[in-house]
């Protein structure tokens, strides 16, 4: 089949980029309203809205009474049953794709990608492009093509019948795998072929020897991957040992980042200095349940919910939520228009793949609310307390932030967990335990003892439950382990998270990271 020519979808974007403004300051939970009216019409065709009495014509009152929440472990015999190609189970028909998440927090889930859902995400992804565009006043990033960093496109067969067969892969690997043509011809980079490749030096270097050449307008990924690739092509663009400055040296229309993943804080100044001072940063909110959200403004604003590209989203404050208390919490439920600024919100979602009321494991917290705009702020698993200080991920992040900008550090990873005494003495004490890679070479050497002073100080500003089991002397004060370059690559490359879309939780309220850590790792403890 042939594709149009490039210049019909620029053209078209530019008309997209110019409408995109008018369309942000439309009403947001009308939006949702109909979304919600479309989502309830197909779950009223299943075996799953049968079961929970959804009709067609139900109000969302009816529908958040009659559907209690749902964690993918309530799904799982659903799940398993479309794997095996049953008809109807959670959404109409049948379902042969299946995102097979990063399992951060748990063992990975295979959930469904309809037909609809993957509507879903080329809808929301093309407008978390175009909120770039609208904010930068212009098309650019369309003119050339767009390098996505990531795992491996290929796809794993789960379950194969004479006549049926279902696969997996990383969402990214499913959307990348189902592109359309003029996507393929015209933007997308490295390229099916060298997709398909395993994270691999190989990889890295075939993905450089296509690109080095292109007018690369956009690169997207997680932080480390895109610092990864970026030092790697400096290196290979050099010519008469005559290494470029930055990134913008050899590509010089590149002009946008899109990161996600994980906050990009750590990496922004290295970041910006190997791509170009002139290259602006996008951060977007994508998971293996749906594309959540994309900057539409500064970057301190927080994201703009995407409101119209098939998800329904529900909100229930995280001091109500109790996981094992699902099914009594759907008074607690809030929807979009009755959310407040500044409260801690467990993320619910109902989606076109037949994920009900869902909840997804996120914690968010809104920064307005006309328009909708939120920041991640944690994982309900990932939420550290040694002693019931319940600190998360974002005060974590943000502590050690703070501190090294001081001082001019670069962090290349870190992880904080408990460390309880009541094991060893009986006296129920407790300290966080910091494990921190800094980038070497800075003019200042860092020491832990004086890192962990400085990162006391900014987490007892930060939490209040913190800073009162500090004043009590239940919650002692925390130790900082330095580790040497690598430490954090070798845990991740042992327990094959490496590359890909996995990421290093910033916490966790178990030992399992910290002690594999102390395994390989040497530390300064002074």
């Amino acid at each position: 089949m042939s594709v149009l020519p490039k210049s019909i979808f620029t053209f078209g974007a530019g008309l997209l980029t110019d409408r995109m403004p008018s369309q942000l300051r439309r009403a947001v939970i009308s939006d949702q309203d109909k979304i919600l009216r479309k989502l309830i019409s197909s779950l009223a065709l299943t075996k799953q809205g049968r079961n929970h009495g959804i009709t067609t014509k139900m109000s969302y009152n009816q529908f958040a009474k009659k559907v209690s929440l749902c964690r993918y472990d309530d799904l799982i015999p659903q799940i398993e049953r479309m794997k095996q190609g049953e008809a109807d189970v959670l959404w109409p028909g049948q379902c042969s794709l299946y995102a097979i998440s990063a399992g951060t927090t748990a063992s990975p889930k295979n959930l469904p990608v309809t037909d609809a859902m993957l509507q879903h995400f080329r809808s929301a992804g093309l407008k978390s492009l175009l909120f770039y565009s609208a904010r930068a006043g212009h098309a650019g990033i369309f003119y050339g093509r767009h390098l996505i960093l990531g795992g491996t496109s290929n796809l794993t067969t789960i379950f194969e019948t004479k006549d049926f067969k279902a696969v997996g892969g990383s969402i990214s690997g499913i959307t990348a795998n189902r592109i359309p043509p003029w996507v393929e011809k015209h933007f997308y980079e490295p390229g099916s072929e060298i997709a398909r490749m395993g994270d691999s030096p190989e990889k890295l270097t075939a993905s450089i020897a296509r690109t080095r050449y292109q007018d690369i307008t956009l690169m997207a990924g997680i932080p480390s991957s895109l610092l990864i690739f970026a030092h790697a092509l400096r290196e290979q663009g050099s010519t008469n040992n005559n290494r470029p400055d930055d990134l913008q040296a050899l590509w010089p229309n590149l002009e946008c980042l899109v990161h996600a993943g994980v906050p990009i804080g750590p990496y922004a100044d290295e970041l910006r200095k190997v791509c170009g001072a002139e290259v602006n940063f996008h951060e977007i909110y994508p998971a293996s349940e749906g594309f959540i959200a994309a900057q539409d403004g500064a970057s301190t604003a927080g994201l703009r919910l995407i409101t119209n590209a098939g998800i329904f989203y529900e909100f229930i404050p995280i001091n109500l939520y109790d996981e094992s208390r699902l099914a009594q919490l759907h008074d607690k439920v809030v929807s979009l228009a009755d959310v407040k600024i500044g409260v801690d919100y467990g993320l619910i979602m109902t989606t076109p793949s037949g994920l009900c009321r869902y909840v997804i494991g996120d914690v968010v917290r809104f920064m307005s609310t006309k328009p909708p705009r939120l920041v991640y702020v944690g994982r309900t698993k990932l939420q550290l307390s040694a002693c019931g200080e319940h600190v998360i991920e974002k005060e974590l992040t943000d502590s050690l932030l703070k501190v090294c900008h001081q001082y001019d550090w670069s962090i290349v990873n870190f992880h904080v967990a408990p460390l309880v005494a009541n094991s060893l003495t009986g006296r129920g004490h407790g300290w966080h335990e910091w494990w921190i890679e800094l980038k070497p070479g800075t003019l200042i050497t860092p020491r832990g003892p004086f890192l962990a002073v400085e990162l006391d100080a900014e987490m007892r500003k930060l939490n209040p439950d913190y800073d009162a089991k500090r004043r009590s002397g239940t919650l002692k004060p925390p130790i900082v382990r330095l580790l040497m370059p690598g430490t954090f690559e070798a845990w991740m490359r042992r327990n094959n998270k490496w590359g890909g879309q996995n990421i290093m939780p910033p916490c966790r309220n178990d030992r399992e990271i910290a002690d594999g850590l102390a395994q390989i790792a040497r530390f300064t403890a002074d």
